[in-house]
């Protein structure tokens, strides 16, 4: 915390953000440059702490032994005018304002603000403003103005970076629209300092966090993993260096040295930002980010106070109580973390990038029997995939995209028909589920429901669906007998139910497929990273009710939705079914015998038996004419 200190005193940023866990320090800390300022250099000064019951009943007794313990009881005014939340000290009044009260944060003038958990702070007091920007403001008189910013985060999703030339891992710059936490999004606004320690075994500095934290965990008599315990996990935990991989006990001591190894560790720490290297003696080579703040992060597996076996135990206890909110308590409280709902076999974005095979876009692999589409409709695009279907639900991506334009009107959707009758290496899509959730164009608008309309011009591949998690059949399909437009239809408009936890999970549980196993989910080469982020930008989670629910780990969540559906309409095809004739004979081999003439797989439903090639796309193009002829005289 001395850094951090250090920083607001030497007056050379407005703003100095530290982002730290409970029990680390912050409150003295902030007492301590409270009084330093009153003492040698007196400002105006204003404390804005996230409520008025926290103000007047735990901070104002610990500013109150401040002033009285120490030499400024004797540069204090006459008790009388002394107040609750205005106290006035060697002739400069201490304001104490909560986030809610949007006089006390537009009242007075101040040389220094100091703000304390930032993220239990309104975000608008009143419609002036959030309250760091109200105090940002108050500072608007004093040329050497400093505002203090502290709290432990909340919600948000944070990647981890690797320096390639230094191989630190840093907290990664995000998308401030993904990110829910005050304090983080000012923390990545500014000069992002990490706290970084020497591993005694190796002398090479790394940054801890939560996921270098590691416990035991118990095993039943067959040698099978059981759920973590917090009883062993506190018994058990360590820190692993994740350069020379050495367990490291905080109760342990450094050799030739009196120092527990976390006393040796934080005495030999040093802050580093981006950019930035550290030599083996503790020098910080380089210049930080330039920014006008100075932000500071440290994680609380370093507090001197809490031991590293009382952070796992306790994070293990919030696991077992299966609440989201105990789980979001430990990880913010006990490590300074963001905290993301995320199940512990979801890989990061970065992992569906090896995925990837080397066929291009639009490129038919072999393997491919069928093709189906997904479409998630938003009020400005449709956003689609298109994926190719093998034996055992092997499928690739054969693209991915969005067609831009107000889905209210027709333009968009005669761009998305045009779209849907290209062939990809000769062959058409088979289905195409449109996701009917979001309706464009409301009826005191315009009172057509485009979904419905697409789908019942296009009926021959295109479906409408609804999604609801957990039904009691992944799929089902009724009849609406009535048109968008209110009147009486001729004929019925499918509508298939879906269960989108159903669906969803499978693409999960697909990512996670080893590539060379059949059943496994492929990407092309030419796949980028917007569409690997949103693949995993929703999580599965259970609640204690037996409940579940997807929470979004980031807002763009379409080509998740999008693959869903693409899955539900192979699903409807009989996708789940598909296996080769030699699967289906129990006890043969991959390869067919000596005097056996290996004729292939068996073909999927409503496709025609192997033929040549030539005369399979002669047929299929007659007949798909023939269709679509047909369907044009029932429409007209």
């Amino acid at each position: 915390m001395v850094p951090f200190q250090l920083a607001v005193h030497g007056r050379t940023h407005k703003r100095c953000v530290m982002v730290v866990s409970a029990q680390s320090g912050k409150t003295e800390s902030i007492l301590d440059i409270l009084g330093e300022r009153l003492d040698t250099s007196p400002v105006p000064t204003l404390f804005i702490g996230p409520s008025k019951q926290m103000l007047t009943e735990q901070l104002e007794p610990r500013i109150d032994d401040l002033l009285t313990s120490t030499s400024l009881r004797s540069l204090m005014a006459p008790g009388y005018l002394q107040k609750k939340t205005r106290k006035f000290v060697n002739g400069v009044p201490l304001r104490l304002a909560h986030g809610g009260s949007s006089t006390a944060l537009k009242s007075d003038p101040a040389g220094l603000v100091l703000t304390d958990e930032a993220d239990e702070l309104m975000s608008n007091v009143r419609g002036a403003g959030s309250p760091i920007v109200l105090g940002d403001a108050r500072g608007d008189s004093y040329a050497d103005f400093v505002h203090a910013i502290t709290s432990t985060p909340s919600e948000g999703v944070a990647e981890v970076e690797k320096d390639p030339e230094t191989g630190l891992e840093f907290w990664a710059d995000s998308d401030p629209q993904e990110i829910q936490s005050t304090i983080w999004r000012l923390w990545l606004t500014g000069t992002r300092y990490h706290w970084a320690w020497p591993c005694p075994e190796c002398e090479e500095y790394f940054i801890p966090r939560f996921a270098c934290l590691g416990w035991e965990k118990p095993r039943d008599a067959g040698g099978r993993e059981l759920p973590s315990n917090p009883v062993l996990a506190k018994r058990t935990a360590y820190v692993a260096c994740p350069n020379c991989g050495s367990l490291l006990h905080d109760t342990d001591t450094v050799e030739g040295s009196t120092e527990t190894v976390k006393e040796w560790m934080n005495n030999r720490g040093v802050y580093v930002a981006p950019g930035q290297s550290i030599d083996k003696d503790g020098t910080v080579r380089g210049l930080p980010p330039e920014s006008w703040t100075l932000s500071y992060w440290v994680s609380g597996l370093c507090s001197p106070f809490v031991s590293w076996g009382e952070r796992a135990a306790r994070y293990v206890e919030a696991v077992r109580s299966g609440s989201a909110d105990d789980i979001k308590a430990a990880k913010n409280q006990g490590f300074g973390e963001l905290y993301a709902p995320a199940t512990g076999d979801l890989p990061e974005w970065s992992a569906i990038v090896d995925l990837k095979l080397p066929y291009l876009r639009m490129e038919l692999p072999d393997g491919v029997l069928f093709i189906t589409a997904g479409v998630d409709v938003q009020a400005d695009r449709l956003v689609y995939v298109v994926r190719g279907w093998g034996y055992r639900q092997e499928s690739w991506l054969l693209d991915h995209g969005e067609i831009w334009g107000e889905t209210e009107y027709e333009g968009v959707w005669f761009d998305l028909a045009d779209y849907l009758e290209q062939k990809f290496g000769g062959m058409h899509i088979k289905r195409v589920f449109v996701d009917s959730g979001f309706r464009p164009g409301k009826p005191d608008t315009v009172p057509v429901h485009m979904v419905y309309e697409f789908c019942r011009r296009y009926a021959r591949v295109a479906y409408a669906t609804k999604g609801k998690d957990q039904r009691k059949t992944p799929l089902s399909v009724s009849k609406i007998d009535v048109t968008a437009r209110g009147g009486k239809s001729k004929y019925g408009l499918d509508l298939v139910h879906l269960d989108s936890d159903f669906f969803k999970s499978w693409v999960h549980q697909r990512v996670s497929w080893p590539v060379g196993e059949p059943g496994a989910w492929h990407l092309h080469q030419e796949v980028d990273e917007d569409y690997c982020r949103q693949i995993v930008s929703e999580v599965r989670v259970k609640k204690p009710n037996g409940k579940v629910s997807w929470v979004p780990r980031t807002k763009r969540n379409h080509y998740l939705d999008a693959e869903a559906l693409a899955y539900a309409a192979a699903y409807m095809l009989g996708v789940q079914r598909l296996v080769s004739r030699r699967d289906e004979r129990p006890g043969s081999s991959n390869e067919p015998a000596d005097d056996e003439e290996d004729d292939g797989p068996e073909p999927p439903p409503d496709r025609p038996a192997p033929q040549p090639k030539q005369t399979i796309a002669k047929q299929s193009v007659a007949s798909s004419l023939a269709r679509l002829n047909r369907r044009r005289g029932e429409a007209l």
